[in-house]
C-alpha cells in the first residue's frame, strides 16, 4: 500500500512527497482532486480495450454481413435458379479438387496447362446438370476421354462423369436411361483399352464408381416420385375434406334456416293475427282487445324462448362452456296440446285426434312431425282466418302419419304485407325438406271444399 502511494505520488504531476509514515495522507493532501480523478485510469483502460476489440472484430463483422447478404440474395432467387447456384458451387468445388490432385505431378505432365485445363473442364458442365442432364454427361465424358486419349498420367477419379450419370438416372426418361447405361458401359470399356489402363483394378474401380452413381440416381428418382405421389394424395385428401366440410356447412345452414323459419313464421303469424284483432276490437270491446294484447305478449315471449334455445345451441359447445345454462327442450309431439291451445287463442278452431298405440319416436322424426303440424296450422291462421282445422296423428308399428286439414276461410286473409316476415313462401319447402330428410312421403294440396290439406307419412327407422 505504501509502495503504491509512493509510486502514484512520484508520477502524479505537481505532487510533493509527504512524511514517510504519512504517505497516504501526503498523497491526499498534495494531489488535487481535479488532477487525478478516481475513475481516470479504469476509464482509459476500458476505452482502449473497446477500441482494440472493435478493431479486431471488424473483419469478422464484415464477413458476417457479406454472408447475410449472400444468404438473402440466394433466398430471393427462384427455385430453378437456386438449383443452378448449387450445381455451380458443386462444379467449382470439384474442379478445384481435381486441380489440387494434379499439382504435385505438374512437372511430369506435358503440357501441364492442358492437363490442368482438361481435369477442371470436365467438372464445369455440372453447373447445368439438372437442366440439361444428357448434354452435361456427354460433355463431361468427352473431356475425360480426351484426357485419357492424350495419355496424361495421374488421372483423378472420374467423379464429374459419374455425377452426370447419376443425374441422368434421376432426371431422364426410361428410353434415355437405358441408352445411357449401354453407352456408358461401352465408353468405360473402350477407355480401359487406352494406354495407361493396364491394371485390372482400374476397370473394377471405374465400373464400381459408375454403377454406384447409377444406383444413387435411381433411388433419388424413386424417392422423388414417391414424395410427389404422397403430396398429390395429401392434396386430394385435403380437397375431399374441404368438400365434405362445405357440404356439412351447407346442410347445417339449411337446417338452421328451416328451424328459424318454423319458429319465426308460427309465432309472428299469431302475433300478426292478434294485432289485427286488437285494432278491430279496441273501439267497442276493450276487454277482448286486452286479451289479444296479452296473447301477443305471451306469443312473443315463446318466440324469444325458442330463438334463444336455437341460438344457444349454435353458440356454445359442451366442452367449451361447462357452466352453460339450461336450454328449453326441442319441440316434439308431446308439446302438441300447447301448440293447439296457442292456435285456438289466435282465432282458429282446431280439433285434435290421436290414434294407435303412442310410442317413443326418434328425435328427428318427432321434431319433423311437430314442425309439419306447426307450419300447417300457421298457414291456416294466415290464409284461412275463421276456418276450422283438424289435426290427426296416427301411430303405426313402422310409421307415423300426421294430417292437418283446414276448411274454407270465413273472412279474407291478412294481406301478405301485414303478416310480417313469415309470409315469404318457405314453409312448404321446409316441410318437404324435413320429410325427405326422414325418408318419408308428403302429400299436400287444396281440398274439394276450398280448404287445404297437408299429410305426411314418416318411417320410424
Amino acid at each position: 500500500m505504501r509502495t503504491y502511494d509512493r509510486l502514484v505520488t512520484q508520477t502524479a504531476p505537481g505532487a510533493t512527497p509527504g512524511p514517510a509514515g504519512e504517505a497516504g495522507n501526503g498523497l491526499a493532501a498534495t494531489v488535487p482532486a481535479a488532477t487525478v480523478p478516481a475513475a481516470t485510469a479504469p476509464a482509459a483502460m476500458t476505452a482502449k480495450l473497446a477500441d482494440t476489440v472493435a478493431a479486431t472484430a471488424g473483419p469478422p463483422g464484415r464477413l458476417a454481413g457479406l454472408s447475410a447478404r449472400a444468404a438473402a440474395w440466394y433466398a430471393a432467387l427462384p427455385r430453378r435458379h437456386q438449383d443452378v447456384v448449387q450445381d455451380a458451387a458443386l462444379a467449382l468445388s470439384l474442379a478445384v479438387l481435381n486441380l489440387l490432385s494434379l499439382l504435385p505431378y505438374q512437372s511430369q505432365l506435358h503440357p501441364s496447362w492442358l492437363a490442368l485445363l482438361l481435369v477442371a473442364g470436365q467438372c464445369l458442365p455440372l453447373a447445368f446438370r439438372r437442366r440439361y442432364p444428357v448434354p452435361v454427361l456427354v460433355a463431361s465424358s468427352a473431356i475425360r476421354v480426351t484426357y485419357d486419349w492424350l495419355i496424361f498420367a495421374y488421372a483423378p477419379l472420374a467423379l464429374a462423369p459419374a455425377i452426370a450419370l447419376a443425374t441422368v438416372a434421376d432426371r431422364s426418361g426410361c428410353l434415355l436411361r437405358r441408352l445411357t447405361v449401354v453407352l456408358t458401359c461401352i465408353g468405360v470399356g473402350w477407355a480401359q483399352t487406352l494406354p495407361g489402363h493396364h491394371q485390372p483394378y482400374d476397370a473394377i474401380v471405374q465400373y464400381f464408381l459408375f454403377g454406384t452413381a447409377w444406383v444413387v440416381g435411381t433411388l433419388s428418382r424413386r424417392r422423388r416420385v414417391a414424395l410427389a405421389a404422397a403430396a398429390s394424395r395429401a392434396e386430394r385428401a385435403e380437397a375431399s375434406l374441404n368438400e365434405a366440410a362445405a357440404r356439412a356447412a351447407t346442410a347445417e345452414r339449411v337446417r338452421i334456416a328451416r328451424e328459424l323459419h318454423d319458429v319465426v313464421s308460427h309465432h309472428v303469424s299469431l302475433m300478426a293475427v292478434q294485432a289485427e284483432a286488437v285494432g278491430a276490437l279496441l273501439p267497442g270491446r276493450p276487454a277482448a282487445a286486452a286479451t289479444s294484447a296479452d296473447l301477443i305478449g305471451s306469443t312473443a315471449r315463446a318466440a324469444m324462448s325458442e330463438l334463444r334455445r336455437l341460438l344457444g345451441v349454435l353458440r356454445f359447445q359442451d366442452h367449451e362452456d361447462p357452466e352453460r345454462p339450461r336450454l328449453t327442450p326441442v319441440p316434439a309431439l308431446s308439446n302438441l296440446d300447447e301448440l293447439i291451445d296457442a292456435t285456438r287463442e289466435a282465432g282458429l278452431q282446431v280439433t285434435s285426434e290421436t290414434s294407435g298405440p303412442v310410442a317413443a319416436l326418434p328425435p328427428g322424426v318427432d321434431l319433423t312431425a311437430y314442425r309439419i303440424i306447426q307450419e300447417a296450422l300457421t298457414n291456416a291462421v294466415r290464409h284461412a282466418p275463421g276456418a276450422t282445422a283438424r289435426v290427426r296423428v296416427t301411430y303405426e308399428p313402422s310409421h307415423i302419419s300426421v294430417e292437418v286439414t283446414n276448411g274454407c276461410p270465413a273472412r279474407p286473409a291478412i294481406p301478405r304485407g301485414q303478416a310480417g316476415a313469415a309470409g315469404h313462401g318457405y314453409g312448404l319447402a321446409g316441410i318437404a325438406e324435413r320429410v325427405a330428410s326422414c325418408g318419408g312421403a308428403l302429400s299436400l294440396g287444396p281440398t274439394g271444399d276450398g280448404g287445404f290439406a297437408v299429410s305426411a307419412r314418416l318411417p320410424l327407422t
